[in-house]
């Protein structure tokens, strides 16, 4: 077989340029598709439970216990529709809507039938729907 001495492959320098090239620009896209990964994953639940107060009647088993939680995060997050108070499972009032809680918001959350008594400490847990628990312990008034 005869090779022809007049035509010459692709020079190495060459070459190398072009693989360099390539390189540089899947990284650029990788490090763009990375970029968008992380900012979806660290948005975070964050709370504050501004305060506590307690509604109906002191012994009375249809009354209420209100936390006002106010979202100090990056992301939404919705409370569960139960909630533990005193490690007994109550029930929280509202929709969906009612216990979702936009970031930089706050909303009355309601822990129904929870029978609480004048002066007792109550310790209470809800829980967001990603998991987060969000606990506070609180005294119903004294009288």
């Amino acid at each position: 077989m005869k090779m022809l001495k007049s035509r010459k492959a692709l020079s190495p320098v060459v070459a190398s340029i072009i693989l360099i090239a390539v390189t540089v620009a899947v990284s650029i896209a990788v490090a763009a598709w990375m970029g968008a990964l992380t900012f979806t994953f660290t948005k975070t639940e964050q709370y504050n439970v501004v305060s506590v107060s307690f509604g109906g009647t002191s012994g009375s088993g249809s009354n209420n216990i209100t936390m006002r939680i106010q979202n100090t995060g990056t992301a939404s997050f919705t409370i569960d529709p139960s909630a533990k108070v005193n490690g007994v499972v109550k029930t929280v009032y509202g929709d969906v809507t009612a216990r979702t809680i936009a970031a930089g918001s706050s909303a009355n959350i309601v822990i129904q039938n929870v029978g609480w008594s004048n002066g007792q400490q109550y310790s209470m847990e809800l829980i967001t729907t990603q998991g987060t628990k969000i606990p506070y312990v609180a005294n119903a008034p004294a009288t």
